[in-house]
């Protein structure tokens, strides 16, 4: 029995010291001469294997399902302005389109109404002017004569200048008024101012203007005059027209008034 055991010893050293030499990390397990072998020494681990190619390119996958839409981004900010591009160029002229026929003259229509009486084709006016002082009371002042190209119009007449009446501590009352040939106005009514002054010793040498419209006067030469005199219920007074200043008759000649 002893020497059986000694027996397998003997082998597996031999089968041990046969790894060793031929470097093989393993041993067999099997038996020798009848004698279960001792498990031997692991092995020292091998080096790693070179990589290898790459595989084939496999089959492209199913389109994936739309995902949900994202939110709206932000506004940007407005870009600059660019520059004024080139003029285009002029396109081609187009043909002349053949003249159309001319339609048959209508029927002529009625008469309309008449119309109101016209007057000349220009203004019909006139002005005379001085620089002189009188100092007249009673009578007349500055005459224009005028000539009235229609009898169906009207006459504006104005009269400028300075007017003034003067009595130191009491009443008294100046009238300048129009004549036409001689006549004053009666269409509608005169045309006339008055300067009147109360107990005071002022001496109001002052520019005033009095006009108006008359009716009712034949065309041809009209003889316009201005006038002083005494006011209605008062007697004569100190009166002066024209002091310092120029005096001026203005004349124009209007269409009939509205009705």
């Amino acid at each position: 029995m002893a020497s059986s055991t000694l027996q397998c010893l003997f082998a597996a050293l031999i089968l041990f010291l046969h790894a060793v030499e031929s470097n093989n990390p393993k041993s067999d397990q099997g038996s020798v001469g009848g004698c279960s072998g001792v498990p031997g020494i692991p092995g020292t681990p091998g080096h790693n294997g070179l990589p290898g190619r790459d595989g084939l390119k496999g089959d492209d996958g199913m389109k994936g399902a739309k995902g949900d839409r994202g939110d709206k981004g932000a506004t940007g900010k407005t870009g600059p302005k660019g520059s004024l591009g080139q003029r285009g160029s002029m396109g081609p002229i187009g043909i002349k389109g053949e003249k159309g026929i001319k339609g048959n003259l209508g029927e002529r229509g009625e008469p309309g109404p008449q119309g109101e009486n016209g007057t000349a084709n220009s203004i019909n006016w006139k002005q005379c002017v001085r620089k002189k002082q009188d100092d007249k009371d009673t009578g007349l002042i500055q005459e224009c004569v005028f000539n009235k190209r229609h009898s169906s119009t009207a006459l504006k007449v104005a009269y400028a200048a300075n007017m003034r009446v003067y009595c130191p501590g009491g009443i008294c009352c100046g009238r300048w008024y129009i004549t036409f040939n001689g006549a004053e106005c009666s269409g509608p009514m005169t045309i006339e101012g008055v300067v009147y002054k109360e107990n005071t010793n002022d001496n109001p040498l002052q520019h005033r203007q009095i006009e108006g419209f008359c009716e009712n006067i034949p065309s041809g030469s009209i003889r316009v005059a201005v006038h002083v005199g005494n006011c209605q219920n008062y007697g004569s007074s100190n009166r002066h027209s024209g002091w310092n200043s120029v005096s001026r008759i203005m004349i124009e000649e209007y269409p009939q008034s509205q009705t």
